[in-house]
C-alpha cells in the first residue's frame, strides 16, 4: 500500500491545503487475490527447504508464477512519471494523484526481469541506470533507460558468478558503482537442504566500478572486506578515487535466522546496541545489525582499497537520504533514520526513534574514528518514524535548504502525524506536524515528488 500527503499552494491566495490518501498497487497477483477475496500464495523466502520447493511447485500450477509481486519498497519518478518498487519484479506505473495502477512498466518491452528498488539518475544526462538481481543466470544485469523515459539505451549482462542481493546501485559522473556482497541467493543451496537465502560471512566481498556504458570486461573490481551494506548514501569521484559512502552492518537483517532457532531471540539479539567504541573486531554476536556510515574509497589507478567507519557507536543507522541534486557528485549532508536499539531489541524488529544528520564537509583524511559531526533529532518517547525524505527548497541555495518529512506514529496514543522539519534546524521541533486520520503503518522508503511549480 502506497501512503500519500499532498501539499497544495493555492497561487493567488497563497493558502496551503493538505490532502491524504493511501492505495494498494494493483498488481497482477494482487488482483488475483483480490478476484478470490483472500490471500492465495504460498511464501516462499522462508523455511524448510522441502516446502519452499513444494510452494514453488504449487504457486506455478496453481497461477502461473511462484511469488507474489509485492512492490513494496520505494517509489520513484522518471521522466515525469512516477513507479512503485520492489526488486523482485518490474515497477509498477502509478498515478500519483489518484494513486492507480497504469501497469507493468517494461521500457516498451525491452526489460523483463526483476529491477532494483533503488535507480539512480545519472549526474548530467538526467538518464536511469538500474540493475536487476535474479536468482537463475544471468544472476545481475545492468541496463540505462534515456532521459525521456522510453528507450533501453544500454543493457549487459555483468557475469556474476553467484546471486548476490544487491539492493542499491551507485553512479558517479563517469561511473556505475557494483556490489557483490555475501548475501546470497542459491538455488541449488535450497534443493540440498539448505536456505534460499543466506548471509554468507565467510565468503568474498567486492565493489566494482565500471564506466557508464561498459560491459563486464571493463569492470575494475575492489576486494573489501566481508558485510551488509543495502543503502548507498552516495558515490562520487575523487583525483584518481572513487568513493562509496553507505550504511554497513556487520551481519545482515536478511533473511532471519537459519532453521532451528529461535526467531524473537534472533532478532532482538541482533538489534542490540554495540559496546565497541574502536573497531568491527570487538563488536560481539549481539549487535550484528547496528549499522553505522561507513567509506570505501577506491583507488582506480593503483587498486589499492581503504575502508574505515565514519560514524560511532552511540545510534545505528539506516536508511539514508541526501539533497537528490547531488546524486554522483560530493555532497556535504546526507540524513538518516535512527534505530531505538532499546524498542527494536524488546520488540524484535526494526524501530526508528529519531533521525541524524551528518555533516560530511567537515570529514578528514585521517583513520580516526567519529570523524563525522552528526546532528540528532530525536522524536518523543514511543513514537517511531518510516519513510523519511529530504525535500529541497525551490529557492534554496545551499545543500541543505530544505525539509525532512517523515511519518511517525505514537505507540502510546495509536496516532499517526507527518512531521517536517527543518534541515537547517535539525534538532529543534518540527516546523509543522500534520495529525492522519488512520494509522499509517511502519514501511520502507519514503520520496517527495513535485509535480508542479507550488
Amino acid at each position: 500500500m502506497i501512503h500519500a500527503i499532498y501539499f497544495e499552494k493555492e497561487t493567488s491566495t497563497g493558502i496551503c491545503s493538505i490532502y491524504y490518501n493511501n492505495r494498494y498497487v494493483q498488481t497482477e497477483t494482487f488482483k488475483m487475490e483480490s478476484s478470490k477475496n483472500k490471500p492465495c500464495f504460498i511464501p516462499t523466502i522462508e523455511g524448510d527447504s522441502a516446502a519452499v520447493l513444494l510452494a514453488y511447485l504449487l504457486n506455478m500450477l496453481r497461477f502461473g508464477k511462484v511469488n507474489k509481486y509485492i512492490s513494496n519498497t520505494n517509489v520513484f519518478e522518471h521522466a515525469g512519471k512516477y513507479y512503485s518498487i520492489a526488486e523482485s519484479d518490474m515497477p509498477q506505473e502509478i498515478d500519483i494523484h489518484t494513486l492507480e495502477t497504469f501497469g507493468t512498466w517494461d521500457v516498451n518491452g525491452t526489460w523483463n526481469r526483476p529491477f532494483t528498488s533503488h535507480p539512480k539518475k545519472a549526474p548530467g544526462s538526467g538518464e536511469l541506470v538500474f540493475m536487476g538481481v535474479d536468482a537463475m543466470k544471468p544472476f545481475l544485469e545492468m541496463g540505462i533507460i534515456s532521459a525521456d523515459g522510453m528507450k533501453l539505451v544500454h543493457k549487459v549482462d555483468l557475469d556474476y558468478k553467484r546471486s548476490s542481493l544487491c539492493h542499491d546501485i551507485g553512479v558517479t559522473e563517469r561511473y556505475n558503482v557494483l556490489l557483490d556482497f555475501p548475501l546470497i541467493l542459491d538455488v541449488n543451496r535450497l534443493i540440498r537442504g539448505g536456505p534460499l537465502i543466506k548471509y554468507e560471512d565467510k565468503e568474498y566481498a567486492r565493489i566494482g566500478v565500471m564506466p557508464r556504458y561498459g560491459n563486464k570486461e571493463s569492470i575494475q573490481w575492489f576486494d573489501v572486506q566481508p558485510s551488509s551494506a543495502f543503502h548507498i548514501v552516495n558515490c562520487f569521484e575523487d583525483g584518481d578515487e572513487v568513493v562509496m559512502w553507505a550504511c554497513r552492518a556487520l551481519g545482515s537483517i536478511i533473511p532471519g535466522p537459519d532453521l532451528g532457532l529461535n526467531r524473537f531471540e534472533y532478532f532482538s539479539n541482533g538489534f542490540k546496541q554495540t559496546c565497541s567504541n574502536s573497531s568491527d573486531r570487538d563488536i560481539d554476536a549481539d549487535g550484528l545489525f547496528f549499522s553505522r556510515c561507513y567509506e570505501w574509497r577506491l583507488n582506480m589507478k593503483t587498486g589499492e582499497v581503504k575502508e574505515r567507519n565514519l560514524s560511532g557507536t552511540k545510534y545505528s543507522m539506516d536508511f539514508p537520504m541526501i539533497n537528490e541534486n547531488h546524486t554522483g557528485i560530493r555532497n556535504k549532508f546526507a540524513y538518516t533514520q535512527i534505530v531505538d536499539t532499546k524498542a527494536s531489541s524488546a520488540a524484535g524488529m526494526a524501530k526508528y526513534g529519531g533521525l541524524a544528520k551528518l555533516y560530511f564537509e567537515e570529514l578528514r583524511e585521517e583513520t580516526n574514528e567519529e570523524l563525522i559531526k552528526t546532528e540528532y533529532h530525536a522524536f518523543p518517547d514511543n513514537t517511531f518514524c518510516s519513510g523519511a525524505a529530504f525535500v529541497s527548497k525551490i529557492e534554496g541555495h545551499e545543500e541543505d535548504d530544505g525539509w525532512i518529512v517523515t511519518y511517525v506514529h505514537n505507540e502510546y496514543t495509536n496516532i499517526s502525524q507527518v512531521y517536517i522539519i527543518d534541515a537547517k534546524k535539525f534538532s529543534e521541533k518540527p516546523v509543522a506536524v500534520v495529525t492522519l486520520p488512520n494509522r499509517v503503518p511502519y514501511g520502507f522508503h519514503g520520496a517527495f515528488m513535485r509535480t508542479g511549480a507550488n
